[in-house]
């Protein structure tokens, strides 16, 4: 694996500790601008402000912990990507139990 591989898996781990942390600014900085992600039965979300918005609104009433499992790591040139399966645990601040949206 190249160098600039480890990178972008370095970077989805820090993305997941950051995550746990409830550090948006952290999520926010590892993040094009025009980010685009593919969440099962919805449309795309796309950019960085709507995920900003929607993960600020889920942190006032759960902790989250995300887990992933890359599937791939393509690095050309100055281009690079990773997609990956998701798994985010949400629990409610407010006590209760945990689930899990892949």
């Amino acid at each position: 694996m190249n160098t600039d591989a480890q990178a972008i898996r370095r970077l989805v781990a820090q993305w997941h500790s950051a995550t746990a942390a409830g550090d948006v600014e952290t999520v926010l900085g590892l993040m094009a601008e025009d980010v685009v992600f593919l969440v099962p039965g919805q449309p795309p979300m796309k950019g960085r402000t709507t995920f900003e918005k929607g993960l600020r609104g889920l942190l006032t009433s759960h902790r989250l912990e995300s887990t992933g499992d890359i599937q791939e790591v393509c690095v050309s040139g100055d281009l690079g990507y990773c997609w990956s399966v998701i798994t985010v645990r949400m629990t409610p601040l407010s006590g209760g139990n945990a689930s899990d949206a892949i």
